[in-house]
């Protein structure tokens, strides 16, 4: 019996979000970014048919988010202790045991060492985030003894695993590590039998290269990244580079990868000209719906149709989330999917 984690758009028993608590943090974006949140998660219980665990921290944040949501079922707000909202990278990542292929059973979380994205960014009560959740879902904690951060990783159900050099390998997470000893890690940890290694994630991107931005599995042996929108699209080469790349690779089971170009959002700046690394590829595939970041210049049509051909049997819809952007991420990265699994 191995390890394996599920894909993304396999049924789910619950989404965890991080809901914006932090004024110091988030200063004039934190009353927009709860907005986006509370959104988001509205879409998720009343469209995606999720069971959305949202936690926040403290009185005021409390009263926010009942206030925005007070009349929305399948919505259980958490009391909790997070430095913030990026649960994705500070949660804990559900494996389940993989006992005929298809055939999955038990998924229990496993939990990371933290280090604040490479030493950027410490803040408190961020290292028991993995612990909080599981407890709440009534597992045990269970902490591997290496840094890893969720959105680092895009799994297709099936062991294989997308990542960037960029990050897994930066020596401010886990100095000395090669791939092999990466790869060997991420087996052991997660049932990891195929690593897909791309080089640079975006520019701008505090994360070193999370691949949540760059590409992401929509099925099994077909990755969705993005294709330059613009002239002046700063990514346009890096994109270019990570679909070039995957077109030449396998999946673990030896299946060819199909590469799908999804309309990037262009060149996006913050008030004060600065590029930020705004992206569709953040999405969040829930049981009926996915949901797509778009920013407010940018409506992001074309990313939602080019993803609607990619997930038929799902409602794909695009919500804002400029003022989560603001804090560094978006949808998929202040989430965490909890699988739903035979007993």
């Amino acid at each position: 019996m191995t390890r394996i984690v599920p894909a993304e758009w396999e049924a789910h028993k619950a989404i965890w979000l991080g809901f914006p608590s932090h004024g110091n943090l988030w200063q004039e974006d934190l009353i927009p970014a709860q907005a986006e949140v509370a959104a988001l998660a509205r879409v998720l219980a009343e469209m995606g048919d999720e069971h959305v665990k949202l936690m926040v921290m403290g009185d005021e944040a409390r009263a926010a988010a009942e206030t925005l949501l007070g009349d929305v079922k399948k919505v259980e707000i958490v009391d909790g202790r997070f430095g913030d909202i990026w649960f994705r990278d500070t949660g804990p990542i559900y494996v389940a045991d993989d006992a005929d292929e298809d055939d999955l059973h038990q998924a229990l979380p496993v939990g990371f060492q933290n280090n604040g994205w490479g030493g950027k960014y410490h803040l408190k009560f961020d290292d028991e985030v993995a612990r909080q959740i599981s407890e709440a879902d009534g597992f045990a904690s269970t902490t591997e003894d290496f840094i890893l951060e969720g959105g680092a990783l895009d799994h297709d159900g099936r062991g294989t695993v997308l990542t960037t050099r960029q990050c897994l390998l930066n020596p401010n997470r886990n100095p000395g590590w090669t791939q092999s000893l990466a790869e060997q890690a991420l087996f052991q940890s997660l049932g990891v039998r195929k690593v897909i290694w791309l080089d640079d994630g975006m520019l701008n991107d505090h994360t070193d290269g999370h691949v949540d931005n760059l590409a992401r599995f929509v099925a099994p042996g077909v990755v969705a990244c993005p294709v330059a929108f613009g002239r002046d699209d700063p990514n346009a080469d890096v994109y270019d580079a990570t679909a070039k790349l995957l077109s030449a690779q396998t999946d673990a089971r030896g299946r060819p990868i199909q590469v799908v170009r999804i309309p990037s959002p262009g060149k996006v700046t913050d008030e004060d000209g600065e590029i930020i690394p705004a992206s569709h590829m953040n999405f969040l595939i829930a049981n009926d719906c996915v949901v797509v970041p778009i920013y407010e210049d940018r409506p992001g049509e074309l990313a939602v149709e080019a993803l609607q051909s990619l997930f038929p049997e799902r409602q794909v819809l695009g919500l804002s989330s400029r003022a989560i952007l603001t804090g560094g991420g978006s949808f998929h990265c202040i989430s965490q999917q909890v699988p739903l699994i035979k007993a």
